[in-house]
């Protein structure tokens, strides 16, 4: 029964930046579900160890996955690391995803370092969201116009 319900503290991935070359990110994440951190070299390894991330803790709920009252599978659980830091050398993103809808997830994204907010509709507006940005940033390739913006009321 201990496995029974879980926090929203589940739904809120950190996503460190450490690199950004020609579009190319690189960094790592931190969920409560895994025991350390998970890095990534490419957007596509992001996407793919994030979504078995919320598959391990299976909240959100996919919604295109069969469901079934079964004891919790055995994923890895544990806490977030407390020793190792939670910050991007380019960028910290606190990723919640509060839907996966429609094969994709819907929530919010905040830029730590700059208090901005933005609710995602789908895993490809996240990344623009990110990318958007990570162009804005001093030595980061791309110009494009950063699309977060502060929370507005």
């Amino acid at each position: 029964m201990e496995h029974r319900i879980r926090g929203n503290e589940y739904r809120t991935t950190i996503v460190c930046v450490d690199s950004y070359d020609n579009g190319v990110l690189a960094g790592r994440f931190y969920n409560p579900s895994l025991s350390g951190g998970e890095t990534f070299q490419s957007l596509t390894q992001f996407l793919v160890k994030m979504n078995r991330a919320l598959d391990v803790v299976n909240l959100p709920q996919a919604f295109n996955a069969s469901r079934a009252f079964a004891p919790p599978s055995k994923g890895k659980t544990g806490s977030s690391p407390q020793t190792e830091a939670q910050e991007g050398a380019l960028a910290t993103f606190a990723v919640r995803v509060i839907f996966r809808q429609n094969a994709s997830w819907q929530g919010s994204v905040t830029w730590l370092e700059e208090g901005r907010e933005q609710s995602f509709r789908s895993a490809l507006e996240l990344v623009l969201l990110i990318n958007s940005a990570l162009d804005g940033m001093e030595g980061s390739s791309g110009g494009g116009r950063p699309l977060l913006r502060h929370a507005q009321a």
